[in-house]
């Protein structure tokens, strides 16, 4: 049976990177980052992913802003729905993954709410409920050290249940290497015993494959990007709708990472190489005006060339600015200076924008004012890749912090020539 899919995403970056997935695949699938502005477009893509700004906010407000999504969707005739986390379900005991589950529970009451982590092509999965981050337990891996949700505790199934009303149960890898008739089998049992969750082990993709087919009666789950995307193709099979390939804009072109980490590092450091880079520091006195009116004159020195700007620190600098700032201070600091001279650029006619980080690439295209994209196909180089679907082209490359090739930087700029 086809139908409409509706996606609602928690950042901004893995909106785009499911819809680039979809558009791959010859399914239309624009990004909207105001649920309004897809209602009053009167949507009616295929598929479409409503992006949002909820993976760091408060659970109460997440809820609200997910809600306003889902009713956007509700009135757009998206019949099956997804709310999209990242892969690594990157969260703290008091985050907001939980109690989405929970609203879309009450809200479809079509239970058990399914939740699928995981993302095995980046070497992220979940196994006995276990969440591995490129071949290790995550508290394990880089992912502990994560300056605002920091991974402390590989079970999925017992961290889920501290943030949900109620406990989560799971489906293993082994209840769906038996085939489908075992895993509904398993389900079965998992929906007799009571639970309103439950989380899918994934494994491989073979994993997915049964997730996906478990799901497919159901008009809402919680998952990651490989669900997401096999469902989404599922559902939307035979739906009419490609439209014509976007081009990017031309114009000058600026790198802003507000990201940390060993991924951010290299590819900042691989950039440094062949393009000048400005490191803003988040410790210092400057008031934020100043800093950005100092990012911009220093832009305004280097025109005509691409450049980067970013707010990167090592570990030791980040525990100083959040003992002196608190840990969500500190990266709404980095996303409001790097938004400020995102505005600043585009009057300098800066036109083409790789942003790294989702948080980071929330503020800037939220600074930008647009409204809605029309994502690039994913090529070789991955997704992320988009347009404003505007009278003002600007395109966007929009990539995770934790994601890429030490070159990543540069292959986007030759990826975005118009």
């Amino acid at each position: 049976m086809t139908a409409k899919f509706g996606i609602v995403s928690d950042d901004f970056t893995g909106g785009l990177l499911v819809a680039s997935y979809l558009e791959e695949a010859g399914v239309e699938c624009p990004v909207y980052f105001d649920p309004d502005a897809a209602v009053a477009d009167d949507c009616a893509a295929p598929a479409i992913v409503v992006a949002g700004r909820t993976r760091l906010t408060p659970p109460a407000e997440a809820v609200a802003e997910a809600s306003k999504a889902f009713d956007a969707l509700n009135r757009l005739g998206y019949g099956r729905v997804a709310y999209k986390a990242c892969a690594s379900f990157d969260s703290t005991e008091d985050g907001n993954i939980g109690p989405v589950a929970d609203l879309l529970a009450d809200r479809y009451g079509d239970l058990p709410i399914l939740m699928s982590a995981g993302f095995p092509e980046f070497r992220c999965t979940v196994h006995f409920g276990h969440l591995f981050y490129r071949g290790m337990l995550v508290n394990e891996s880089a992912k502990k050290l994560d300056p605002v949700t920091p991974m402390q505790d590989p079970n999925l199934v017992r961290f889920l249940s501290r943030q949900s009303k109620s406990p989560v149960g799971l489906l293993t890898h082994l209840d769906m290497a038996g085939g489908i008739a075992a895993a509904k089998s398993a389900l079965g049992t998992l929906i007799a015993d009571g639970y309103r969750q439950v989380l899918l082990d994934c494994s491989d993709m073979r994993d997915v494959a049964v997730s996906t087919e478990l799901a497919l009666a159901r008009k809402a789950v919680v998952a990651s990007d490989p669900l997401i995307v096999s469902l989404a193709l599922a559902h939307t099979d035979g739906l009419a709708g490609t439209a014509p390939p976007p081009k990017h804009a031309s114009g000058p072109a600026a790198i802003l990472a507000g990201s940390v980490g060993p991924v951010a590092k290299s590819q900042i450091a691989t950039f440094r190489q062949e393009h000048p880079v400005l490191t803003i520091s988040l410790g210092g006195e400057a008031s934020e005006d100043a800093q950005i009116g100092a990012a911009l004159d220093w832009a305004g020195a280097h025109s005509g060339r691409p450049i980067a700007i970013t707010t990167f620190a090592d570990d030791d600098e980040v525990k100083a600015v959040q003992a002196k700032l608190g840990t969500m201070e500190a990266a709404r600091k980095a996303e409001r200076i790097l938004a400020g001279v995102a505005k600043g650029l585009h009057a300098q006619g800066v036109r083409r924008f790789i942003v790294s980080g989702g948080e980071t690439s929330g503020s800037v295209v939220s600074a930008l004012g647009i409204e809605r994209v029309r994502p690039f196909a994913r090529g070789p180089n991955g997704g992320g890749y988009c347009v404003a679907d505007s009278s003002d082209p600007v395109s966007l490359f929009l990539k995770s912090g934790k994601l890429g090739a030490p070159d990543a930087f540069l292959t986007a700029l030759d990826d975005m020539k118009s």
